[in-house]
């Protein structure tokens, strides 16, 4: 592919592109034979689109001969995670529960926009089902891997959408988040993952977990990458209530403004020294602080209000909602669900309504308390997971450790933006640096990752799998 490769990102395949040293079919290509190579051993798609991804690489190629540029996502390859409708395929949410018609086979408002401006969409990537449960050897789905060690998991539940670039079998995609669901994979695999402020993004057509938790957003190379894919996404949309009207919402043109004057706290009580946290990833955020301090910005602890009420705020309304859309499908087809997927969702049955309204109240405090908080400072960072990938069937944390060592669910129940980036390695797999700001700071908080990545290489890091013609 002449100048770029596999690994390049966005903005680097789209100079290429306009420069005429690759074309979007040898893009395309690439990521085939890479799928070809490595998917069996990964488990990146439930489905592969090869044929239209070909016909639109082409279709982008002959745009492009013709003087029409339809932006930096133009001719680039992407994967769609597979609870959002596309129209070359079903949408199984990797369960066995919903009719084959679901999304009537019609694109998501999200992969409208993805084809306005011009992506090609390679198919569509594994999931935990209904992106709520765990790695299921019992079902008939891929068994999602990590690239840096397939012995591990990749995160979730935006599995493949997060292994399947740290793999190089396409440049970025889309995947949701309604616990941490971008960022801990982001983390796992060495990525960089968006979580947009709630109602930036709409997400009709995408199967619900929790109304009032659930994200879209994108999963890149890098921060700027992000940025790209997430003008692109922004706006309502008439059939997703949740939406908000923002008018002109541009991050890609300030991303390179840098950190210079920002005031950035560190979460450190509530994660690092609250436990669940490895050495290892303690150090690399101390490296992390002192690259942002060198980079102009001020850079001291903060104490985060009500960590564990947010964090459990999130978990069981999350639970609750979940429980209100799959009730009529548990009645219908209880063994069909996965024994984690059953588990998780049948407690939100035991959450009664005072304790759903109860839970409200602690999600607007803890907004009320945020927004105190960021009178101080501008952004807050912390890990975005206190330990690397687990490997699969070791022993380890029991469940609520294993929830307390994710960093990303307060976020869930305040609905802020919050960007996962690489920032190093523990035992030879990546850990993740989590940077949040206030609502609708988006551009804010992704312009503070790319300044943390113009002096840092961890999301130039490939794994050896990887390394395919």
């Amino acid at each position: 592919m002449s100048s770029v490769d596999r690994f390049s990102t966005i903005t680097e395949l789209a100079d290429a592109l306009r420069a005429g040293t690759t074309t979007s079919v040898a893009l395309t290509e690439a990521t085939i034979r890479a799928a070809d190579a490595l998917d069996e051993r990964l488990g990146v798609y439930l489905a592969r689109y090869d044929d239209t991804a070909l016909e639109a690489a082409a279709t982008a190629d002959r745009e492009r001969a013709a003087g029409i540029d339809r932006g930096p996502l133009h001719g680039i390859p992407l994967g769609v995670k597979d609870i959002i409708s596309m129209r070359e395929g079903p949408t199984t949410a990797q369960s066995l529960v919903l009719p084959a018609d679901w999304g009537g086979r019609r694109d998501a408002p999200v992969v409208e926009r993805l084809r306005a401006a011009g992506a090609v969409l390679t198919g569509k990537t594994s999931t935990m089902e209904f992106a709520i449960g765990s790695p299921d050897r019992s079902k008939p789905f891929p068994l999602p891997r990590n690239p840096w060690d397939t012995d591990c998991w990749t995160g979730g539940s935006s599995s493949g959408t997060g292994g399947g670039i740290a793999a190089g079998l396409f440049a970025a995609g889309l995947g949701s988040d309604t616990g941490g669901s971008i960022r801990i994979p982001a983390a796992y695999c060495g990525v960089s993952g968006h979580k947009q402020t709630f109602g930036l993004v709409p997400k009709s057509g995408v199967v619900p977990l929790g109304f009032t938790y659930d994200h879209v957003g994108p999963l890149a190379r890098s921060a700027e990458d992000c940025a790209l894919l997430l003008d692109v996404l922004v706006g309502p949309t008439d059939d997703d209530p949740t939406t908000v009207d923002v008018g002109t919402f541009r991050c890609a043109p300030t991303v390179h403004d840098g950190v210079a004057g920002l005031r950035i706290g560190v979460a450190r009580a509530a994660t690092v020294d609250g436990g669940f946290c490895d050495p290892g990833t303690a150090t690399s955020l101390d490296a992390a602080v002192a690259a942002l301090a060198a980079a102009g910005a001020t850079v001291g602890d903060v104490e985060f209000p009500l960590w564990d009420e947010l964090h459990d705020a999130c978990f069981l309304g999350l639970y609750a909602e979940a429980f209100a859309w799959h009730r009529p499908h548990l009645a219908r087809a209880w063994a069909d669900y996965g024994f984690d997927t059953r588990l998780g969702i049948a407690q939100g049955s035991l959450v009664s309504a005072g304790d759903y309204v109860q839970l409200q109240r602690v999600r607007e405090l803890g907004r009320r308390a945020m927004a105190v908080l960021f009178a101080e400072v501008d952004l807050v960072i912390m890990p975005t997971t206190g330990r690397p990938a687990p490997r699969f069937g070791a022993p380890g944390m029991d469940r609520d450790e294993r929830l307390r060592s994710l960093y990303t669910p307060p976020f869930n129940s305040l609905g802020l933006p919050a960007l996962s980036v690489p920032m190093g390695f523990v035992d030879g797999l990546p850990v993740g640096l989590q940077i949040v700001g206030p609502a609708f700071a988006d551009a804010l908080v992704l312009r503070a990752g790319a300044a943390y990545q113009a002096r840092t290489d961890w999301h130039r890091r490939v794994p050896a799998i990887a390394a395919v013609d």
